[in-house]
C-alpha cells in the first residue's frame, strides 16, 4: 500500500465525522456537511421537493429525506448505483439526460457533483466547472423561481468563474465552508437563492 493511501486510511478511520456518520447510520461523512450548511442556511423544510445531483452513496439524500418529510420528495441521481434509501426516488444515469421530475419543479437542487479526478489541477477544475455549469442550466429548467441551489466547488482558477456565473443566474449568492469539510481541502460550497430573470 502506498504511503499516501496509508495516510488517507489513517485519517479516514480517525475522522470524527466518519465515526458520527457510522453511528447515526449515514452513508458518508458528507451528510454532516449538508446538516451543517442547512443549520446555518435553512435550506430544507417539510413538504419540499429536492433534487440531489451526484448523490452516490446517498448521505445527502438521507439528510434531505429526513428534513423534507412529511410530505416532501427527494429524487437522487448519479451515474453510479445507489442502494435504496427510504423516502428517496433513485435514478441511475446522467442528470443532463434523464427525466428527473416529470415536468415538476424543485424547491432545492443539491449538487455534490465531482468529476473523476485526474490529479491535474487545471483539468480537474475545468471538468468540475463544466459539471457545475450543467447543474446551473438544469436549475433554470427545474428549480422554482424562489428555489435554492447548493453546489460543491473547489477553490482554484475556475472558482471565480463559477461564482460569477452563479451571480448571473441567482439574485443572492453566498460561499460557505462547513466545519465537516476538511480545512486543508480546497472544497467549498456555494448557495444560490432566487433565480434571476
Amino acid at each position: 500500500m502506498a504511503k499516501s493511501s496509508k495516510q488517507w486510511l489513517r485519517r479516514h478511520v480517525t475522522d470524527p465525522y466518519v465515526r458520527k456518520a457510522r453511528a447515526k447510520g449515514y452513508r458518508s461523512r458528507a451528510a454532516y456537511k449538508l446538516l451543517e450548511i442547512d443549520s446555518r442556511e435553512k435550506l430544507l423544510r417539510p413538504g419540499m421537493v429536492v433534487l440531489d445531483l451526484g448523490a452516490a452513496p446517498g448521505g445527502w439524500s438521507q439528510v434531505a429525506a429526513e428534513k423534507v418529510n412529511p410530505g416532501g420528495r427527494v429524487v437522487a441521481v448519479d451515474l453510479l448505483p445507489i442502494a435504496p434509501i427510504s423516502g428517496v426516488q433513485v435514478i441511475q444515469g446522467d442528470f443532463r439526460e434523464a427525466a428527473l421530475l416529470d415536468g415538476g419543479k424543485a424547491d432545492v437542487v443539491l449538487s455534490d457533483l465531482s468529476p473523476n479526478l485526474s490529479g491535474i489541477g487545471n483539468v480537474d477544475q475545468a471538468r468540475a466547472l463544466e459539471l457545475s455549469g450543467a447543474a446551473i442550466d438544469l436549475c433554470r429548467k427545474t428549480l422554482k423561481p424562489d428555489g435554492v441551489f447548493l453546489v460543491k466547488a473547489f477553490q482554484g482558477e475556475a472558482f471565480d468563474e463559477l461564482v460569477q456565473r452563479l451571480k448571473r443566474s441567482f439574485s443572492n449568492v453566498k460561499v460557505v465552508k462547513p466545519p465537516a469539510s476538511r480545512g486543508e481541502s480546497s472544497e467549498t460550497y456555494v448557495v444560490g437563492r432566487g433565480l434571476a430573470a
